[in-house]
Order: C-alpha cells, then sequence, then structure tokens
C-alpha cells in the first residue's frame, strides 16, 4: 500500500476492525458482481471507493431512463446512448478509484459460460433482479465452492444474505423447502411493483459490509442471517437458516440450472417484454442496422454492444450474441414471429 492509498483510505483504516492489515487485504482483494442494475451499481460503488482490488461485473441488459431513479452510477447520457450497463459501470467506476481494476463483460449469465466466468474469484454477489439467474449463481457456487451474497429488493422491501457451500444454506434451501421466510416472491418484479431507492440503499449497504468482511480477511465478522426489511414500515428481521438436509442443491448436488435444465429459451422479462436467448449466433450490427433502415423499422440506433429499433408497436434490442429483447408483448409467439421477421429464424 503506497502513500496515495493511505491517504485514500485512511478513514477506513482508522477503524478498527478493518485497520492497516485489512486494507492491504482489501486491495489485493477480487470479486464478481453479477447484475449491475439497483443493487449492483449501489454495491459496485462502494466497493470500488472501499478500495476493492479488482470487480468484474456481467449484466446483459443496457440503460434506460427508467433506471436512473435507483442505479446510481448512470446518468442521462449513457441513458440516451442506450449504453450496455457494464460498459457504463466500468467507465464510471475507473473515474471513481482508479487503482481498482473493473472488468465490464455485456454477457447473460448461462449455464455454459458460468463456470468460466465465476471461477477464479473467492466471492461472488449479487446483483441480479430475477430468481431464475439467482438459482444459476446458487448451482455454480455450491458447484465450484465459492462464498456468494444473495441480495433482492422489491417495492420497499429488501433481502439479503451470505451462502457459504457446505456451511450454510443456500438460496435452494430458501426457496425450495417449502417454508415462508419472507422472500420476494418470484413473480414480484420491480416493474410491476415498483421500488423505492431507499430500499436499495439499505439492502446493498449491507450486502456491500458483508463483502468488505470477507475480503477484509474478517469472515468471522459475518453475521450468517438473512436479513430483510421495508423501509417503508420500518419493520426489519434477522433470522437464521436452517441448511435443509434434502436439498436438491447442497446435499443431493443435483445443479438443474447449471446443467440447463430449469432455464428456457424464451423469458417473459416482467415489464411487457420477451427476453429471446439466441446465444449460438453472432450477428454483425452494422450490416443488420443498414438492412433496417431500408425496411420498415425506424428509430434504428445502435453502438458497439446493442441495436435498437421500433415496429411500432413493439421495440426491440438486439445483442451481439444472438440475444434479444422485445418489448410491448408478453406473448413468446409474437416474440418469436418478430425475431425471426427482422433477424432471421
Amino acid at each position: 500500500m503506497n502513500q496515495e492509498q493511505r491517504e485514500k483510505h485512511s478513514r477506513q483504516i482508522l477503524f478498527s476492525e478493518i485497520g492497516e492489515e485489512g486494507q492491504k487485504k482489501l486491495l489485493g482483494s477480487k470479486a464478481v458482481l453479477v447484475g449491475c442494475g439497483a443493487l449492483g451499481t449501489a454495491v459496485a460503488n462502494l466497493l470500488v471507493r472501499a478500495g476493492v482490488g479488482r470487480l468484474r461485473i456481467i449484466d446483459r441488459d443496457f440503460v434506460e431512463p427508467s433506471n436512473l431513479q435507483r442505479q446510481t452510477l448512470f446518468d442521462e447520457a449513457d441513458a440516451r446512448e442506450a449504453l450496455p450497463k457494464a460498459v457504463a459501470a466500468e467507465r464510471h467506476l475507473r473515474a471513481i478509484n482508479s487503482d481498482v481494476q473493473v472488468e465490464g463483460i455485456v454477457a447473460d449469465l448461462t449455464p455454459k459460460n458460468a463456470a468460466e466466468l465465476l471461477s477464479g474469484f473467492p466471492l461472488i454477489l449479487d446483483g441480479t433482479d430475477n430468481f431464475e439467474t439467482r438459482l444459476l449463481v446458487n448451482d455454480a457456487c455450491v458447484s465450484l465452492g465459492i462464498p456468494w451474497i444473495y441480495a433482492a429488493v422489491v417495492a420497499s422491501y429488501g433481502v439479503t444474505m451470505t451462502i457459504f457451500p457446505g456451511k450454510t444454506a443456500c438460496l435452494a434451501c430458501l426457496l425450495e423447502s417449502g417454508e415462508e421466510f419472507g422472500t420476494i416472491g418470484a413473480e414480484t418484479t420491480c416493474d410491476t411493483a415498483g421500488v423505492l431507492n431507499p430500499a436499495v440503499g439499505v439492502v446493498s449497504s449491507i450486502e456491500a459490509a458483508e463483502a468488505i468482511k470477507f475480503l477484509a480477511g474478517r469472515p468471522e465478522a459475518m453475521h450468517g442471517r438473512l436479513v430483510s426489511c421495508d423501509v417503508w414500515s420500518g419493520k426489519f428481521q434477522s433470522i437464521r437458516v436452517a441448511r435443509n438436509p434434502e436439498c436438491r442443491c447442497c446435499a443431493r448436488r443435483e445443479f438443474s440450472y447449471l446443467s440447463g435444465e430449469s432455464q428456457p429459451h424464451i423469458t417473459l422479462c416482467g415489464r411487457d417484454s420477451v427476453q429471446i436467448h439466441e446465444r449460438s449466433r453472432r450477428l454483425d450490427l452494422g450490416a443488420l442496422a443498414g438492412r433496417l433502415s431500408a425496411a420498415s423499422a425506424a428509430e434504428v440506433r445502435s453502438n458497439d454492444f446493442l441495436l435498437r429499433f421500433r415496429v411500432p408497436p413493439y421495440e426491440m434490442t438486439v445483442f451481439a450474441d444472438g440475444r434479444a429483447l422485445i418489448k410491448g408483448t408478453k406473448d413468446p409467439a409474437v416474440a418469436r414471429s418478430l425475431y425471426a421477421r427482422y433477424i432471421g429464424a
């Protein structure tokens, strides 16, 4: 740790539970953040300012105006350019702390790439917005023996829990046991129930604090509980969750999400839109933009990472790996038809 770093993190070093030794460990640490929306941007901001040495950010989405109310790393320019969130986050975080190696990866975490993207890191952080991806992360982390921190927020309510494979309950224990722990239901999303940014701030702070404890070499300080809060009602709860001895994932080691058995090729995104997973193809977005401009598509816009256009009443966003978001319908058949018509079957 050089003098500049010592000065930059002086107030954190003064905190006795971290001190200079803990700060040195933080500067040499690394973590993966899956998802860079509301929770992800807040957690990334806190960890980069704390001096985590390397942060890999994986996100498949792009910045929209509706994100700015709660996704604290982004601004109106990012939304106007429809920048991928991983790219915009990397740029802003490097400006905050140039000592941190920030790696933004524009990708959808899938059963095929999960091991590659998550291996080699001692901690995985949840910044996702759906339980399909969270259960994939859970499968991958239990399979690889990597600790991870689950977190979720919707409306005024949020929840977080640290998971140590083989030692604590995993997310499948929590969600698939049939017991009610007050978790957020998979059918509830920010696009249907809304979200308050103070709830994001509370949960992301708890998640980041747990990560800092772990990365600073103080895992014994981690609370090991399911923490939930409702910032509107003022209710907070902290409970221990026991491992399920019959758990599909951490007991029987049946990794149905990691094997791809539980992941569909089409996903209803919860905001009047459908996602199509077509990862086996590579698209020339420039050539596609030219074809669409000459056809009936309107408002064709593209950058190095994605292409957006409108076919009223629908809006389509296409990524270079073939994945697409079709907004304006919840009907998978309509989404397939539009994809085949404008992108190709």
